[in-house]
This record gives structure tokens, sequence and C-alpha cells, in this order.
């Protein structure tokens, strides 16, 4: 399980799916009505309201949810949301940075300070672990988009940097710059991505094992169920006995 897959099985494996699926909800249109109001409402004009509904659906958010949240930017709501970046250490080294929409930074920061120092971390200054991250696009799709094979000859044509595949799907990794450009290309050649985002790629994977890996987990669940956070990046790697033995 590494950093950027937001501990994707550890969402699975636990409970209280529904409550989860709610507040994903929430954080989706949330970045729906924030990309929208930058730019403009239509998802083909906004690269990143088009990468907004399409994590959107990827989630089987309904179409009306969606409608309803680019409405919102256009009703004036929304304004006051500002997006903050937050930079810490957890348990066993690790180096994690957490991305929020916020209407009160205080409040976030207070949660997000919280978090880090019941769970065996410590949140940093900005810039304090940035530096040992690549921010990159990063594309995904689900299994059944192709064989690793495919999906790597796919990626090369359409100037992708790297590929990641495993059983839970494919990441592609493009140039900050050209996210959209290889999406676009992608999409021909495999069909519409689960995900396309701006990403933060480690440089050095941390690897984490016992009691860190367990706060660890604690650490990461309780900031993805703040309201405000919309995303925890980190250079993590759990392996899957390790996940199995904290199941």
């Amino acid at each position: 399980m590494a950093g950027h897959s937001k501990f994707k099985n550890i969402m699975h494996r636990k409970g209280a799916q529904d409550k989860k699926r709610s507040a994903m909800f929430s954080k989706l249109s949330r970045e729906i009505t924030v990309a929208a109001k930058m730019g403009t409402p239509d998802p083909d004009m906004n690269p990143r309201l088009r990468a907004a509904v399409l994590a959107a659906k990827a989630q089987s958010m309904p179409k009306d949810n969606i409608q309803r949240a680019i409405d919102k930017s256009a009703a004036g709501e929304g304004d006051n949301y500002e997006e903050v970046r937050y930079e810490g250490f957890g348990p066993g080294g690790v180096s994690l940075i957490v991305e929020a929409l916020t209407d009160n930074r205080n409040r976030t920061a207070t949660n997000v300070r919280t978090f880090f120092s019941k769970n065996g971390g410590n949140l940093g200054a900005s810039g304090s672990v940035s530096h040992g991250f690549d921010r990159m696009g990063l594309i995904g799709y689900p299994v059944s988009a192709g064989s690793a094979d495919q999906v790597l000859e796919a990626a090369i044509e359409a100037g992708a940097d790297d590929v990641e595949s495993d059983e839970e799907g494919h990441q592609i990794w493009t140039a900050q710059d050209s996210l959209h450009e290889v999406a676009k290309a992608l999409e021909s050649a495999l069909g519409e991505p689960e995900s396309t985002k701006l990403a933060w790629r480690p440089q050095t994977p941390v690897e984490v094992a016992g009691d860190d890996a367990g706060q660890l987990v604690k650490l990461i669940d309780a900031l993805e169920e703040d309201d405000d956070v919309q995303t925890v990046w980190g250079n993590y790697e759990v392996s899957d006995e390790v996940m199995a033995g904290l199941g």
C-alpha cells in the first residue's frame, strides 16, 4: 500500500461505508463548486472542473448532485472556500502533505494539528516535507481498462512519464503541465479515467511496520474523516501482510 493510494484498501476494510460515502460526496461537491467558481462552469472548458466531475462520476455520485454543485458556483455560493496545504511528520518518520478546502482556516489548522499530535506525529512548517515530493499529474484507471502492458503502451504513446499497475488499478504519472493533454490522449485509447488530478509523488518511500503502521492508519483515517480535508499524500509504504495484521 503506497502513499498515493490514499489508503484505498483501508476504506474497504473498515465499516460505516454509508458514512464514508456521504462524507466523500460532500468533499467532491465542494471541489466541484470551487473549480467551477475559479474558472467556467463548463467542464469541457475548465480542466480542473472536468477532473472534479470525473472523480465524482468514478464514485457513482448522482448526476443531480454534480449539477447542483456546479450551479452553486453560479449562485455565488462556495466563494469563501480557500485552498490550504499542511505539511507534517507521521509515525515512523513518514512525511505527509494534507490538502484542504476550508471556509475557516483557524478551525482546519486546529483540527489538523490535533490529529497529528494525538496520533504520533507533528505538524511542520510550510515546505518542511514538500521538498521530498514531486508535483505531478496523476491519472487513474481501473483494472478493467486493460492489462499492464496495454496500459503502459497507451501511456507511452500519450506522452506519460511512468505507470504503476497492481491489483487495484493503473496509476499513470505525467508532468504537471501536460496532465490534461496526456489525459485526453489516453481517453481515446483507454476510455474515460477514474480520476485526473495533480498529485504529490514521493521521491523516497519509507517502509512502515508494527506499531508505527497502526498509528499511521489512525492518523490518516482521522485526517480523511475531517470535512475540510480533501486529500492526504504521503511517502509511506505498508506491505499487504502488515495491512492484513491491522485488519
